[in-house]
């Protein structure tokens, strides 16, 4: 009897030891890109005002980005973003080179209501995929949640599936946040290699 109760109490131990609350591991492999106090992980580039003010970093005038100092080829990035209604903005992921950033060395998530072409505006992937539904970001808090994974990209914009490609062009890169008209605002930038 006494055996039976070393091996359930066992069995109990070893089934609390490997629980983990739901999210928690996930949340704990994410590396902190920018939490509101410095830029150590980006190298800027081009001539965009960036500041952090508020634990928020953004910029107003210009024109660049802030690139990630390592890249990343299979990863899930999220972060928040606010901008203002003329605002033209990006997350750019795979860059193939660090030091020019455009939507045609890379695949630019787009953050652009105001678009003259609307068919990669806000949530799309430009050039790649339109997003599926219409959202109007100005003025307000946004979350990206950005998966890549081998030739899959997958794009959620305030819980909305917006994109699901699959595509080889670009296979691994630096991540770059765009500055490039109105106010543009980003926090809580966060990556987990997958």
């Amino acid at each position: 009897m006494k055996l039976a109760s070393i091996v359930v109490l066992g069995l109990f131990a070893i089934g609390i030891a490997g629980f983990h609350a739901p999210g928690l591991s996930a949340q704990e492999d994410f590396t902190v890109l920018f939490d509101g106090s410095d830029l150590d992980a980006f190298n800027p580039i081009g001539d965009a005002n960036w500041e952090i003010v508020d634990g928020v970093v953004q910029a107003d005038s210009g024109s660049g980005f802030l690139v990630t100092k390592e890249s990343y080829s299979d990863f899930h990035l999220t972060l928040d973003f606010w901008v203002d209604e003329p605002a033209n903005s990006g997350i750019f992921v795979r860059c193939a080179d660090p030091t020019s950033v455009n939507d045609r060395n890379s695949y630019e998530v787009n953050i652009y209501d105001t678009r003259a072409d609307q068919t990669y505006r806000t949530g799309g992937i430009v050039h790649f995929a339109a997003p599926s539904s219409v959202v109007m970001t100005g003025g307000r808090w946004n979350s990206y949640d950005i998966r890549v994974e081998g030739s899959r990209i997958l794009v959620t914009l305030n819980g909305l599936h917006m994109v699901d490609i699959e595509d080889t062009q670009f296979a691994d890169g630096p991540i770059a946040l765009q500055y490039g008209l109105g106010v543009v605002k980003f926090r809580n930038v966060r990556v987990r290699e997958l």
